[in-house]
């Protein structure tokens, strides 16, 4: 179904058309791509809301990055360097309680509204008033519905601060404002939106009220998603007017579109098309190691699953030698640890491999010596689906029988948000650079219940960790480098022996170009890739 069209300009005739042409079937004959525009061909279907306090994508996250400011930003090109966005300067309270921030002079919202510091205040406690499924990321310095008014709150018309429960590292609390929830959006026009008191959450969800340097012009779900150039952006203006992201599903009509000129990145290629792209002149490849890690998880819901043998008899019927040398050759490096390589603490540990014996000899232990049967959750995308059917085919050889439930990432994603899958097969992207991060979603779950405030991904999958979750809170206010090091590696240890995660491998993101297209990097986070840096010759 498409969403509801977004605010936008008046566009000329020959972006209409522009756009017109690249939601046309894939076998059309289109013509090449404006001079002035950059057409991504990716699978999108993931995208659920533009709110950015309700998105929480790996697709939407790229789109936030580009279209909204936040407080801070990190440097893509070393992730533990922090530089001010719409902050002009901050300083930290010696109590390590307050963060006390000043804005830039002169800024305006894509709107043309000015940005004030209450602008900031009101989309922070929005997000924590909204209490979507990225809240957490703010939650977790004690910021509540009661309390974030006081906690956050403007002192002046270009001065705020912020007040956290707990001296916290202060690179953890400046990292976490770099997260799409803590992006900026227009008061004024949000709230002109308002509906029974939402805070504009229903017109948000499709419409548009940011101030980076791309602007969201227009999104039909599972189709197109446009974004234009923001002329009130107070940085470096866009060099393009516009990016269109076109969803393309199959990674061969990716290729082919790419190879025509009907696309001028592919962002889904699977190894083989990169090999057979690798001797056209007229096409480039840049690759990023990102913060981005796959998993098989095992929803403990399910009796069979909770069993800590069946846990990991799991992790011994996974190819990984055979899936990292085809499926994901080029794309991915083989990773059993929840914290990916690039952050404090990351584990390279590797110690498990396909053992089908020693997989059947836990199942026997677990008192299920012939199997059972369970369902897999999958995202009909590339390299999912394969692994997936990978996976199913190894497990069979154990006497599971694993039925695959093919959907889209919207189908998949809601499913599993709800814990009504078995076995889901997803990705997990850094939402900010610390290891906490990940910590928080795989190895930290407060609350078990099914009415919890707080759902990461442990919780999903309904794997009650008291124990782990007090190491985790831990080592989040461990201020010693060294020390807070060897705490996760220590989680590290404990998650790989008995988690319901069979983790898979970290993500090498690799993109595809016309040799007409300069630069483009993809960065280490989902919303770090920046379109606004790109051009075209």
């Amino acid at each position: 179904m498409s969403q509801s069209v977004l605010t936008r300009r008046a566009g000329s005739l020959a972006t209409a058309a522009a756009i017109a042409a690249l939601i046309a079937g894939a076998g059309a004959a289109l013509a090449a791509t404006p001079k002035d525009t950059l057409v991504v061909a990716w699978a999108i279907d993931d995208i659920i809301t533009m709110d950015p306090a309700e998105s929480f994508e790996i697709s939407a996250g790229e789109i936030m990055g580009n279209s909204y400011d936040r407080l801070v930003r990190f440097d893509v090109n070393d992730p533990s360097k922090l530089s001010g966005d719409l902050a002009k300067s901050w300083k930290v309270s010696d109590d390590g309680k307050t963060y006390t921030f000043e804005l830039k002079p002169g800024l305006k919202f894509a709107s043309g509204n000015p940005i004030t510091a209450e602008d900031v205040a009101f989309s922070l406690q929005r997000a924590v008033q909204i209490d979507k499924s990225p809240a957490f990321i703010l939650t977790q310095f004690g910021f509540s519905k009661d309390n974030v008014k006081d906690k956050i709150k403007a002192t002046g018309d270009l001065t705020l601060t912020i007040e956290v429960n707990q001296p916290y590292a202060p690179s953890f609390v400046l990292n976490c404002l770099t997260a799409n929830v803590a992006a900026v959006v227009d008061k004024k026009l949000v709230m002109s939106k308002e509906q029974n008191g939402d805070l504009g959450y229903a017109w948000l969800k499709t419409n548009y009220a940011g101030s980076g340097p791309l602007k969201v012009r227009e999104w039909r779900a599972n189709e197109i998603l446009a974004l234009e150039r923001n002329d009130n952006y107070h940085g470096e203006k866009s060099k393009l007017a516009r990016v269109i992201y076109r969803h393309v599903k199959e990674a061969s009509t990716q290729r082919l579109l790419l190879e025509k000129g009907d696309a001028d990145v592919a962002r889904n290629l699977t190894p083989q098309d990169l090999d057979a792209l690798a001797s056209n002149k007229d096409i480039k490849t840049t690759a990023t190691p990102k913060g981005t890690v796959y998993y098989i998880s095992l929803n403990q819901k399910n009796p069979n699953l909770a069993k800590p043998e069946v846990r990991e008899a799991f992790k011994y019927l996974l190819d990984y030698s055979g899936i990292s040398g085809t499926l994901i050759k080029n794309i991915g490096i083989e990773h059993q640890n929840f914290l990916p390589v690039g952050l404090l603490g990351a584990s390279t540990e590797k110690p498990y491999k396909l053992d089908v014996n020693k997989a059947k000899e836990l199942l026997a232990k677990a008192g299920l010596p012939n199997g059972f049967k369970v369902t897999f959750d999958v995202r009909t995308t590339q390299p999912v689906q394969g692994i997936a059917e990978n996976f199913q085919q190894t497990a069979k050889r154990a006497g599971i029988d694993i039925e695959i439930l093919p959907g889209d990432g919207r189908q998949t994603l809601t499913k599993y948000r709800a814990r009504q899958h078995d076995l889901y097969i997803g990705q997990w992207g850094a939402d900010y650079w610390d290891p906490h991060t990940n910590a928080d979603t795989f190895a930290r779950n407060p609350d078990n219940s099914d009415d919890a405030k707080s759902k990461p991904l442990a919780w999903r999958n309904a794997w009650d960790i008291p124990e782990l979750t007090k190491k985790a809170d831990a080592a989040v206010l461990e201020r010693d480098a060294d020390k807070r090091k060897a705490l996760y590696e220590d989680m590290q240890a404990d998650f790989r022996k008995t988690s319901p995660f069979v983790m898979i491998y970290q993500m090498n993101e690799v993109a595809a170009y016309r040799a007409n297209v300069g630069g483009l990097k993809l960065g280490p986070t989902s919303d770090s890739t920046y379109m606004f840096t790109v051009t075209k010759q």
